[in-house]
C-alpha cells in the first residue's frame, strides 16, 4: 500500500523541465512541498508549493516527476495535478499518481541546495594533454585558483556562482570540502562547463552548471552520502 512507504507530513519535490538559459536546453525545475493527505492508492493531497514567500499556482493537468522523502528512503513516481482548492486557509493540490512508486537507490542526479565555498581554475594545456591518456592524473594545487560559491551539488556535478565567466565546454579543476564530514578532505575533481549565464540581479556575477568528467568513485559516494545525510536532517526539521 502507498501508506506503507509514505505518510502525511513527508517532504516531496515536484520536478519538471524548464528552459532557464538562452538556448533550447532543458533545465530541471523543482518545487518543494509536503504531503497533506493520502486519499487512495492513486491520489494524494499536497501543500501548494511556496517560493520566496509566494504561492506557486501549479496548473491543473500539469505533469511532474514526484520525489518522496520518507523515513524508508527516497521514492519516485509520475503525477498529474488533478485539482486545486483551499481548506482551512491552506492551499492544496490534488495529485493523481500516474505511474507505480519506485525506490531510488542512488542520489547522484538529485541536486541539493547548499552554500559551499570552493576553489577552481582552468586546466593548463599540458594538463589537458596529460589527462587524455591518464584521466585520473593528480593535478597540482599550487597553481593560482579563483574562489566561488557552490549553490547546489550532486554526485554528477555542481552549480556555482563566481565573478569569472567561462565558455561552455571549458574544463576546470575544482577543489572543495564538504561541511561536517569529519576530518577535512579535499575533493579534487575535473568538471566541464555545461551552461553559463549572468545573474540578472547581480551584474558581474555568473552562474555555471558543471558536470564531473573525472572523479574518483569513492569521492562520488562520499558526495552522495553527504546529500543523503543532509536530506534526512531536513526531514527531521520539517
Amino acid at each position: 500500500m502507498l501508506s506503507d512507504y509514505i505518510i502525511p507530513g513527508n517532504r516531496i519535490e515536484l520536478q519538471t523541465y524548464t528552459s532557464n538559459f538562452t538556448d533550447s536546453s532543458n533545465e530541471r525545475k523543482s518545487y518543494a512541498s509536503k504531503i497533506y493527505d493520502i486519499l487512495s492508492e492513486e491520489k494524494i493531497d499536497v501543500m501548494m508549493p511556496m517560493e520566496k514567500g509566494q504561492l506557486q499556482l501549479l496548473p491543473v493537468d500539469g505533469t511532474y516527476t514526484i520525489v518522496f522523502y520518507s523515513d524508508k528512503g527516497l521514492f519516485q513516481c509520475n503525477g498529474r495535478v488533478e485539482d486545486r482548492y483551499r481548506s482551512n486557509n491552506m492551499y492544496i493540490l490534488t495529485l493523481e499518481l500516474t505511474s507505480p512508486l519506485s525506490k531510488l537507490q542512488r542520489r547522484e542526479y538529485y541536486r541539493f541546495s547548499c552554500a559551499i565555498n570552493f576553489k577552481f581554475r582552468n586546466l593548463t594545456q599540458d594538463e589537458e594533454l596529460t589527462i587524455r591518456d591518464n584521466p585520473f592524473f593528480s593535478l597540482d594545487n599550487d597553481e593560482p585558483m579563483e574562489k566561488g560559491m557552490i549553490v547546489d551539488i550532486s554526485g554528477g556535478g555542481i552549480r556555482f556562482i563566481s565573478s569569472e565567466r567561462f565558455d561552455e565546454n571549458t574544463r576546470i579543476f575544482i577543489c572543495y570540502q564538504l561541511p561536517q564530514r569529519g576530518s577535512p578532505k579535499d575533493y579534487r575533481i575535473i568538471g566541464q562547463i555545461l551552461k553559463t549565464r549572468e545573474l540578472e540581479n547581480k551584474q558581474g556575477s555568473f552562474e555555471h552548471r558543471v558536470k564531473y568528467t573525472n572523479i574518483d568513485e569513492d569521492d562520488r559516494e562520499d558526495i552522495i552520502h553527504y546529500i543523503f545525510e543532509e536530506e534526512r536532517k531536513l526531514m527531521r526539521r520539517t
